[in-house]
């Protein structure tokens, strides 16, 4: 293949790829908002601190955050398909449901 036409074709190629989707999810008024969403297997969900006091997020034997200021970010892939129960251990009423398909 003639070099222009490889680059063109791997041009084509990275064009169509799908990008990895992101979910926001705001940690506000000591909830998670939204309290359930769906997401696609390799999805990230980007958890932000909306509220005036610090949070963090886990999903036992999965992952755990650190603490995370007000106005910070963290950010999980979710690589495993299932039903998962994200909780923050600073306010434990604290829940939200994710779906991964």
């Amino acid at each position: 293949m003639a070099p222009a036409k490889t680059l063109l074709t791997a041009a084509l190629l990275l064009a169509t790829a799908p990008a990895f989707a992101e979910t926001v999810v705001a940690q506000k008024g000591r909830a998670f908002r939204p309290a359930e969403i769906s997401v696609s297997r390799g999805e990230t969900v980007i958890f932000t601190n909306e509220d005036s006091y610090i949070h963090q997020v886990y999903v036992p034997g999965m992952f755990e955050s650190a603490e995370k200021a007000p106005g910070e970010n963290y950010y999980q892939p979710f690589t495993i398909s299932g039903t998962f129960q994200v909780r923050c251990r600073i306010h434990p009423t604290m829940k939200l449901t994710v779906r991964v398909r």
